[in-house]
């Protein structure tokens, strides 16, 4: 201790003020990062591989970590950026660093990325935006682990109302009842459905169970005048229309 018993300061001995020992985010990443941000920001999301993406969602929430070893972890593990987001948060918590956190941030991405699809459908003729319904029941299905079947709800200008689950089952059944869709439709003031269920193995070829649930809701629909434009199945890349496929 120098004469007079004052230690010295920082600004006495002409150091900046800075803790003993920095984070390593301060070391070595936050250069890493602002460059990315900034390559993001004047090249657009396409100058940016699929681990890069994933490197800046989990910046958000990882804060004070290296991002780049868990992005390609979920690379390995799940195969695209697309993949990643869309996996269940439980598989997502299986990978070494992401934690709840880590599956929240990428679970927001997919829910954002399907909020800006389906505002394409809005306030227009569902029937003249097929090729984006497509896109968004794509989005939307395409990745998920069991059956789910969905009911598009529409008004008397085939205008999207509601877009609801009626049915969530195993990898190759799920429960719907045509009651329940007909009870759901009269309560939205609803005139016309189309019915959309996806194949968790990929092939969207209709099974016989299919075209019974597709009839038997028709039929339960046409007693209260409510159409059923279409029966679309979402496959891993295809999808089949049952109207034109002939079958509806």
């Amino acid at each position: 201790m120098p004469k007079g018993g004052k230690a010295k300061g920082f600004a006495d001995m002409g150091l900046l003020a800075l803790p003993l020992k920095m984070p390593e985010v301060a070391l070595g990443h936050l250069g890493h990062r602002a460059r990315m941000r900034q390559r993001l920001l004047t090249a657009g999301p396409e100058a940016l591989a699929d681990y890069e993406l994933l490197e800046m969602v989990l910046f958000l929430a990882l804060p004070r970590q290296d991002t780049k070893p868990i992005a390609r972890a979920l690379m390995a593990r799940f195969g695209s950026f697309a993949n990643a987001i869309a996996a269940p948060a439980a598989e997502l918590c299986q990978v070494e660093g992401v934690k709840e956190a880590g599956a929240a941030a990428l679970k927001t991405v997919q829910a954002a990325a399907l909020r800006l699809a389906r505002a394409d459908l809005l306030d227009r003729p569902l029937l003249d935006s097929w090729e984006r319904l497509l896109d968004y029941l794509a989005a939307s299905l395409a990745r998920a682990r069991v059956e789910e079947v969905h009911v598009l709800f529409l008004d008397a200008r085939n205008q999207l109302i509601a877009d609801e689950v009626q049915g969530r089952g195993t990898v190759n059944h799920s429960p719907v009842y045509p009651r329940e869709v007909v009870r759901r439709a009269l309560e939205l003031q609803a005139t016309a459905l189309v019915l959309v269920h996806n194949h968790p193995s990929g092939d969207p070829t209709p099974s016989r169970a299919d075209l019974q649930m597709t009839a038997q809701i028709k039929a339960a629909a046409a007693v209260f005048d409510i159409h059923l434009h279409d029966h679309l199945i979402i496959g891993n890349g295809r999808q089949v229309s049952l109207r034109r496929e002939g079958l509806l």
